[in-house]
């Protein structure tokens, strides 16, 4: 068993086999095994597994009650026993009968990819809100486990282990207590979202355009987002380094202020259950000005990583096919040869901004276009109200940014920011029935 020193103090590392299963059946896949293992061995030493073997199995056919082959169970019974391990990690989804039998059948512990996943954001989970979310995640995937998971779970047991009946099944009891407490957690995420929404009301009344980043795990985010607000955010090589989401105030260029934030990292094979328990966190993205999709170009399946990122943003409902109010950042390429940087050098500013969170190349160009595409979404124009006007000059207020206010005897002048949507929504309101209104558009 393998120390760490973590922290001041020694860690003792479990001892972990992984395993990536090469589906020769999925012709459609066009992911490289060894970058998928790869990446799982970063998933695994996330939480400091210490990985004594790690092997692609090439599997022909699936077999429905051990995943593998009998070669492949007979074989790592042997490799599992010489390295004692404790654990063993099959990099893909396993059916509980499946985890049951090779746990059966190897003699430990057996976790598949989304029960990988679920540990690494269960450790990383910071705050009251991420760690909810995290167990109503475990607990959505536990649930669909109990079902003839565990052999101690068909035994019956009396009341409290005093003399009585036979009571519930403890299948029975888990399966009880588990719903009640995703009940009880999801009552109190509503109350997360509610909050959410009141904190969204008052930055709408401030009011600043918000600014999410998005990517791959690992893609340099939370670097890029230190870089932007001269902040100290947790940054790291590691996967999942960050999990709550956090806000701060930036100054653009033409001084107009925003509010950046930066959000959790996603990945290929995303558990369902991590996106509907994190949905609360990531509806920032969807109430978001602008989204800004951070790539890693340095690495080899970028292109893969970016489908599977727009492939989460649409399951949140956000449209990225040609979205305006999307911007993409081409990061890491202090990392490329000049060969490869001369490909992203040329690149437009519809197609992405290379740059370098690390070295803060092109950071500069990255403000000046988050300017110009938040510049324009926003409408520029002056309007006359009558004073008594209460309402008018209220909803403005509340909606828009005042540039600029002049009162006269029975009118005001206001030069107002709004966005296209809003101008909409206050000229339906408002400009039938004034006496008098003009909009002149103003240079941004």
């Amino acid at each position: 068993m393998a120390i760490k020193e973590s922290s001041g103090s020694l860690k003792i590392l479990q001892k972990a086999i992984l395993l990536h299963p090469n589906f020769r059946h999925n012709v459609g896949s066009n992911r490289d095994p060894n970058l998928r293992l790869t990446e799982a061995k970063g998933l695994a030493e996330a939480i400091s597994l210490d990985i004594v073997h790690a092997e692609i199995i090439n599997v022909r056919s699936i077999k429905p009650s051990t995943l593998f082959g009998e070669g492949v169970i007979k074989a790592f019974s042997e490799i599992v026993s010489v390295h004692q391990a404790e654990l063993v990690i099959i990099d893909s989804s396993l059916s509980p009968i499946q985890q049951r039998n090779l746990e059966k059948l190897w003699k430990t512990k057996i976790i598949d990819r989304t029960g990988l996943i679920l540990e690494i954001f269960g450790e990383r989970a910071q705050t009251a809100e991420g760690r909810l979310q995290v167990e109503l995640a475990a607990l959505l995937y536990q649930k669909s486990r109990l079902v003839r998971s565990w052999t101690h779970l068909e035994r019956q047991r009396g009341g409290l282990g005093f003399i009585g009946g036979p009571g519930e099944t403890q299948l029975e009891v888990d399966r009880r207590l588990i719903s009640e407490r995703i009940s009880k957690i999801k009552k109190e995420l509503e109350k997360v979202v509610r909050t959410r929404e009141l904190h969204r009301k008052a930055r709408k009344r401030v009011p600043y355009p918000i600014v999410v980043l998005v990517g791959y795990t690992n893609a340099g985010k939370s670097t890029l987002f230190n870089v932007l607000t001269n902040s100290e955010v947790f940054a790291k090589d590691l996967l999942f380094a960050t999990l709550d989401p956090t806000m701060r105030q930036v100054r653009l260029p033409s001084g107009r202020d925003i509010i950046l934030s930066d959000t959790v990292g996603f990945i290929s094979e995303l558990p369902t259950q991590l996106v509907a328990a994190f949905r609360a966190t990531l509806e920032e993205v969807l109430e978001a000005d602008l989204v800004i999709h951070v790539r890693d170009v340095s690495h080899p399946e970028t292109e893969q990583q970016k489908l599977d990122v727009l492939e989460v943003l649409k399951k949140l409902g956000i449209e990225t096919d040609d979205n305006p109010c999307m911007l993409e950042v081409l990061n890491k390429i202090d990392l490329l040869s000049s060969e490869s940087l001369m490909h992203f050098s040329v690149y437009s500013p519809e197609k992405g901004i290379p740059l370098s969170a690390l070295t803060k190349d092109g950071i500069d160009n990255l403000l000046k276009l988050i300017d110009h595409k938040l510049a324009a979404s926003l409408d520029i124009f002056t309007v006359e109200i009558e004073s008594t006007k209460g309402a008018a000059i209220a909803w403005l207020y509340q909606h828009g940014e005042i540039l600029e206010r002049q009162d006269h005897d029975e009118k005001i002048h206001l030069k107002v920011r709004l966005t296209k949507e809003n101008r909409l929504k206050y000229e339906k309101a408002y400009l039938k029935n004034s006496a008098k209104h003009y909009n002149e558009k103003v240079s941004s």
